[in-house]
């Protein structure tokens, strides 16, 4: 379940925002630890000024405000990756209930009628999915790592999320929000079939909602 082992578009941008920011912040301390070594062997002449206004404005406000511009745009291309596609009409949508401690999930788009699964998301490989998150009684914090961000399941209120697996395959998922006692053992899994499997596989999920 690791970010860095990204799976679909969202998650490759994620990852890619988590390397420039972990390889720019090594280069900013090896930058600063020159500095304060350059600081510590050096021994000014006794009429030397240091270039305070320098330190200040450069290193104080200047350079801080230009990296954390950046890593603002750079950031934002991560939300866009996630966020739902406007009118979404060639997307396969899911529809996800939290509760306390499992994941009731239905497939309204699935061959012959709504279909019903427990902690399981079936979806095909390639195309985008909009799956649409809620929650029955907590705060849930709905996660597939390899595939996408977070996403909150709030009581009373519908979030949605674009993921999208490039392979068949399964990936695991978890609640990311501390929800209870159970909270540890509320995983899930997304598996993305090919085309032409998932009609099959919807059709052997239950026609009616189910609980555990």
């Amino acid at each position: 379940m690791s970010t860095l082992d990204p799976a679909g578009p969202a998650a490759h941008t994620i990852a890619q925002v988590w390397n420039v920011m972990a390889w720019g912040a090594l280069a900013i301390l090896i930058f600063m630890l020159m500095l304060a070594t350059l600081a510590c062997c050096r021994r000014p002449a006794a009429q030397e000024r240091p270039p305070l206004r320098l330190f200040l404005i450069g290193g104080g406000l200047v350079f801080p405000g230009v990296v954390l511009i950046a890593l603002l745009v750079f950031g934002l291309r991560a939300g866009d990756a996630r966020s739902p596609i406007p009118g979404g009409e060639d997307v396969y949508r899911v529809q996800v209930r939290a509760h306390q401690w499992w994941w009731e999930v239905a497939h309204p788009d699935a061959p012959g009628g709504p279909r019903y699964a427990i902690n399981q998301i079936h979806v095909p490989a390639g195309v985008p999915v909009h799956i649409s998150v809620t929650a029955a009684d907590v705060i849930h914090g709905f996660w597939i790592p390899r595939l996408s961000g977070k996403i909150d399941a709030i009581p009373g209120r519908t979030n949605t999320i674009k993921v999208q697996a490039d392979e068949p395959g399964v990936y695991d998922g978890v609640c990311a929000e501390f929800c209870g006692l159970h909270h540890t053992s509320m995983g899930m899994q997304l598996i993305a079939h090919s085309p032409t499997q998932l009609p099959d596989a919807l059709r052997g999920l239950s026609d009616t909602q189910v609980r555990p």
